[in-house]
């Protein structure tokens, strides 16, 4: 409470030093607030100590000591033994405050790198849910994300910092950087981990506070509806098939944690009908002191069962059944529902090694664009195609695939037998040629390379307009 100019308690916060008032005086008393006045009226206070409550340096307040029952009054040793006590006093105040302050800043920190709101893709609707642990755990540097890949695929991250507080998720914000980074290049879900491997190495050499750290990361393709998985030290995805029934896949390579290096990580696709349930989640979930991880997986099965839930409502589920109020971990929980791609939506054909056949390709965009309704957009698709096309027969060699995806963008790929990567150059005014890439640049929404064992795939995105106007090709 507030402290009136005057008063024993404003002179002991003001100078820092303990007052002694053995037998105040009418003056003194009548220096305090109405309701203090009253109750040392009520109990017949006839000595005060006040004592400061300091700790490194910094006056957290002021302690009232009154004596009521024993008629002797306060002397030189009982203040000695009340300094004492409020000496202890303001350090414990002074660590609980400091250790709330860094609790909650820990958790800002993690909520402001966490993804609040994940946009729509045509391959997934997903769920998601950061549960912090109890004050007294700490925060931590659980993470998850959601991230678009050329060609409509999704990447599915989820990873958990070992450790908690400021350092954890200062750690945690660092990988999640790494995997955005990653995830542009289009690697591989084992090169993915390998790399950030590599980057828990360096924090760890660099003294940065790291103990390591777990990741699963998954990569879905809605056409196939093939789904990659890599993991290190990360517990097992579930799955919730259509019909309700669920399966913990443990047969992914488990792999090692993140920081320990030396060993590889491995790969495991398994394809997914559409409307399964893929389950990512951190251990803090199904660990819990006093039972073991089979009885928590168990009690998430138990909860996951059941066909056709709203994820929402699936979210709610598992938090109420599994975590109790005061939970020892954060928890990071995860949940995509996956979508297909009808046939009618691809497009593709092999193409020739032959530049006569670049009108050929606008010819098939042309007639695709138009069974699709996308009239506004064959313009700059012809101009897309004929450039990708076109280096593709001038720089690469075959076979050279078209495929065009109608999804909630246009994409248009062209793939090729080389593993040479295309560069966008600025070229000069006299020069006849390396326009190409800053064209397709400047036409696309996104653009870049992927690679894979027989060569490369160049994809370029443009938005789909709701209405035509604005979107025409130019006279």
């Amino acid at each position: 409470m507030a402290v009136r100019p005057g008063t024993p308690q404003h002179r002991c916060l003001a100078g820092g030093n303990s007052l002694l008032l053995q037998t105040p005086d009418a003056d003194e008393w009548a220096t305090f607030d109405t309701r203090t006045a009253e109750r040392i009226h009520t109990f017949e206070v006839h000595s005060l100590m006040e004592v400061p409550l300091r700790a490194r340096g910094i006056t957290l307040g002021v302690a009232t000591f009154g004596r009521y029952r024993d008629p002797q009054p306060y002397d030189e040793v009982d203040l000695a033994l009340a300094e004492d006590f409020c000496s202890r006093a303001a350090v414990s105040i002074d660590n609980a405050r400091r250790y709330t302050r860094e609790h909650n800043t820990a958790i800002a920190l993690q909520r402001s790198l966490l993804p609040h709101h994940v946009p729509h893709y045509p391959a997934i609707e997903s769920a998601h849910r950061y549960l912090p642990a109890a004050a007294h755990a700490g925060a931590g540097g659980d993470w998850f994300d959601v991230l678009p890949l050329s060609g409509a695929r999704v990447a599915l991250v989820i990873g958990d910092v070992c450790g908690h507080g400021l350092h954890a998720a200062a750690i945690m914000g660092r990988l999640r950087t790494a995997v955005h980074t990653l995830t542009d290049l289009d690697l591989d879900p084992d090169e993915v981990l390998t790399q950030l491997d590599d980057l828990v190495i360096r924090l760890t050499a660099e003294d940065a506070g790291c103990e390591g750290a777990t990741c699963l990361y998954a990569v879905y393709d809605p056409i196939s509806r093939l789904c990659t998985f890599a993991r290190a030290g990360h517990p097992p995805p579930a799955l919730v098939q259509p019909d309700g029934t669920v399966e913990f896949l443990n047969d992914i390579p488990p792999g090692p944690p993140l920081g320990v290096g030396g060993l590889p990580f491995e790969t495991s696709q398994r394809h997914l009908a559409e409307g399964t349930v893929l389950v990512l989640y951190t251990n803090g979930l199904v660990q819990a002191p006093g039972q073991s991880i089979a009885a928590g997986l168990d009690r998430l099965a138990g909860s996951l069962a059941g066909p056709g839930r709203p994820l929402e409502q699936l979210c709610d589920r598992i938090a109420t059944t599994l975590l109790p109020e005061h939970r020892p971990d954060d928890v990071a929980l995860l949940l995509a529902r996956t979508h297909t791609l009808a046939d009618e939506q691809v497009a593709c054909w092999e193409l020739p090694v032959d530049p006569a056949r670049v009108g050929h390709a606008r010819a098939l965009t042309m007639r695709q664009l138009d069974d699709w309704g996308l009239e506004p957009l064959t313009f700059t698709s012809e101009l897309i195609i004929s450039e990708l096309v076109t280096n593709a027969i001038r720089y690469a060699h075959g076979p050279i695939t078209l495929r065009l995806i109608n999804a909630d963008s246009l994409i248009c790929e062209v793939s090729d037998g080389s593993l040479s990567a295309p560069h966008l150059r600025r070229a000069r005014t006299n020069d006849e040629g390396g326009r190409g890439l800053f064209l397709v640049a400047q036409l696309a929404s996104r653009w870049g390379t992927r690679y894979h064992r027989d060569g490369k795939t160049i994809w370029a995105e443009q938005t789909v307009c709701p209405q035509p106007r604005g979107c025409s090709a130019p006279p």
